[in-house]
């Protein structure tokens, strides 16, 4: 066949298939198969194709409003490069944008900085200041009303010396343990010690009582066990002679131990997960040779409690002692306020929803800017040459009607007889007829039941 004009209006390369008809080669698969239908034809030859591009339009409205908040964050916050060179005065904003992208990148880079710390112990040394008191309560003779044995009261108080925090702590949180031990020859061997030790479901007090029958002076020794926190342990005396640590938690202990094995270069140089131990390590560990993995197990046997703070005292019963209160000042791991700043600040969303709703307007505005722009270009083509825009327009929202109605070739066209007396109708005519031999071939096959040649 001679090539046909083309049908103005359609792109270049393209034939118009007639409504209704198979448009392709016999026995081959029609083209345009899957378009759909026109107007008026039966349900049935409309193809499901059609069927599913009608499926979206009964979608909730909720979900359409879903996916456009979604669509409006994750746009671009940049201006486009033709509204950049329209509007000079927009580089001001796209320098603001590259700081504020180098400013999240430090922000980010901090936080993560600001966890890494938080995991790690953030404590400082404070002082706490030891209150130690007592009173004396004469005996009563007969006849006259209070206790007829004469006792003594023994108070142990304490604070932190420049505190702060607005919450106190109580005095007992500082101590794991309290022992008073009192004469034994006074007191005999089973009434001369006082205990205290923390549990589970211990309550906090501000201070520690004793009381006891007597009218004597009364030497006691109280030992105060800290409780650190993460704990701490006492070295072996060569082992920390060896490292320069005394007492320190078991983190600490095996970073100085690491740092000595660097230092003496004491890592095999070909097997590097064992240890060669010089004459300190081989006194100390009782081995030539050691693995890394074993040196916890090891280090366990050479860990002890820390010492207890020894506090020597003498319970007065002299009347003119009485109002004396001897004081002791000890020095105490607390967190750093700085800590729970830092918590403070992770935890805080404040900023961040700000931050998020600043974006949200920037999204807006940067959307607002872009449909003024193609406002605006649709305006100024339309100044510049009126007619040819009007045409080029309605050609435009031509081919946008057709597809939302489903409506293929042109109406207007197809009612003129012009339209069928072009060089292509003959070939469409014969392929319709074929079409239709075809169908009605099959139909009979189905009512006989039986293969035509």
């Amino acid at each position: 066949l001679l090539s046909s004009p083309q049908r103005p209006g359609m792109p270049p390369g393209s034939r118009m298939p007639m409504a209704g008809l198979q448009v392709g080669p016999p026995g081959a698969p029609p083209y345009g198969a899957a378009s759909p239908m026109r107007p008026g034809l039966p349900q049935s030859m409309m193809d499901p194709f059609r069927k599913r591009l009608l499926t979206p339009q009964a979608q909730p409205p909720m979900a359409t409003q879903r996916r456009g908040v979604k669509r409006r964050k994750m746009a671009d916050k940049v201006l486009p490069q033709r509204i950049r060179e329209l509007v000079p005065e927009s580089q001001a904003y796209m320098d603001l944008l590259a700081f504020e992208r180098k400013l999240d990148q430090t922000i980010a880079r901090k936080r993560m900085e600001i966890q890494e710390a938080i995991k790690k112990p953030l404590t400082q040394k404070r002082k706490l200041r030891i209150y130690i008191s007592n009173t004396f309560t004469p005996a009563k003779e007969e006849g006259e009303g209070g206790e007829r044995v004469a006792s003594w009261e023994l108070r142990v108080e304490g604070k932190l010396l420049e505190d702060p925090s607005k919450q106190k702590r109580k005095f007992s949180s500082f101590f794991k343990s309290l022992v008073i031990e009192l004469d034994k020859e006074l007191y005999g061997p089973d009434n001369h010690l006082v205990e205290w030790h923390r549990m589970p479901t211990t309550q906090e007090t501000d201070g520690f009582q004793v009381k006891r029958p007597g009218d004597v002076n009364v030497k006691c020794t109280l030992l105060l066990m800290l409780d650190h926190q993460p704990p701490q342990y006492k070295l072996d005396p060569r082992l920390a002679r060896l490292l320069g640590v005394h007492t320190q938690t078991r983190a600490s202990i095996m970073q100085a131990l690491w740092l000595y094995i660097k230092h003496n270069k004491l890592q095999d140089s070909h097997e590097k997960e064992y240890i060669n131990c010089n004459r300190y390590f081989r006194q100390i560990f009782n081995c030539i040779r050691m693995r890394f993995s074993e040196i916890p197990m090891k280090l366990a046997g050479l860990l002890q409690h820390p010492d207890p703070i020894i506090i020597n005292h003498t319970i007065s019963v002299d009347p003119n002692d009485q109002k004396k209160t001897a004081c002791y000042d000890i020095d105490v791991e607390v967190d750093d306020p700085l800590k729970a700043q830092m918590s403070n600040f992770l935890a805080s969303t404040t900023n961040q929803q700000e931050i998020a709703s600043l974006d949200a307007k920037i999204h807006e505005t940067i959307e607002s800017i872009n449909q003024l722009k193609t406002q605006r270009d649709f305006m100024l083509s339309f100044s510049n040459n009126p007619q040819d825009f009007i045409q080029e327009w309605i050609k435009s929202q031509r081919r946008d009607l057709k597809i939302i109605t489903d409506v293929i070739g042109n109406p207007e066209e197809e009612r003129r007889a012009e339209f069928y007396q072009q060089p292509w109708a003959q070939e469409a005519v014969g392929r319709h007829i074929f079409a239709k031999v075809q169908q009605r071939r099959q139909e009979l096959e189905q009512v006989l039941g039986i293969r035509l040649t």
